[in-house]
């Protein structure tokens, strides 16, 4: 049992680090288009948002079929979350506008994408910081799990960057922005029972 939960532990690992695995051999084989900063940038971007909403998918997955092993995963699927939109920021930072901070913050400020994708950034940096056991307890649970509610909002944040990138195929932003719409309706709804149970306990006490 506990090789096969190795083996799919690895299996995961490995198909995670694929689109960069593909990335790096179509730059290697000059397989990009005539503008690869932008084939790595839109890569790299679309599989951040990816594997945000693939990790906030984990907990509802595991609610409603009762496969409690996928929790398992979850941590690793937040890391490269992060690892995708640290590739994402520095192709940015680095390749596109060749650490000319001024020009990158003049940007965030005046250019609504990009300030919406910088915020989805700055957002999943708390969750990668603090996603080991021992944030956990340092944090308490509650805390952390409150915490980790950014994941939320850096999703957000990244369906409205995408959406405000494309500005006419916006198929793709308007898909994710429904996958997490759907989301964050489960989050609330889940809430509410709870919240129920709370006031019939008041209720009673009083």
């Amino acid at each position: 049992m506990i090789k096969l939960r190795r083996s799919i532990k690895v299996f995961v690992f490995l198909a995670c680090l694929a689109p960069v695995v593909w990335l790096l051999i179509a730059a290697a084989t000059d397989n990009l288009s005539a503008n690869p900063i932008k084939d790595i940038t839109e890569s790299t971007g679309i599989w951040t948002l990816r594997f945000l909403i693939i990790t906030l998918c984990v907990t509802p997955l595991r609610k409603l079929t009762g496969w409690n092993e996928v929790i398992r995963y979850r941590r690793m699927l937040g890391l490269f979350a992060f690892f995708y939109g640290f590739l994402h920021f520095m192709t940015y930072v680095w390749l596109d506008q060749f650490f000319a901070f001024h020009d990158i913050l003049l940007d965030v400020y005046k250019r609504p994408f990009i300030t919406a994708g910088f915020t989805g950034f700055v957002a999943m940096v708390p969750l990668a910081i603090t996603s080991t056991k021992k944030w956990i307890v340092r944090l308490g649970g509650r805390q952390w799990q409150r915490l980790h509610r950014l994941a939320y909002l850096s999703a957000l944040a990244g369906v409205i960057h995408y959406l405000w990138l494309v500005k006419a195929d916006i198929q793709r932003p308007v898909l994710y922005g429904m996958a997490l719409s759907l989301l964050l309706g489960y989050r609330l709804f889940a809430m509410f029972p709870l919240r129920r149970d709370g006031l019939k306990q008041r209720e009673i006490a009083a």
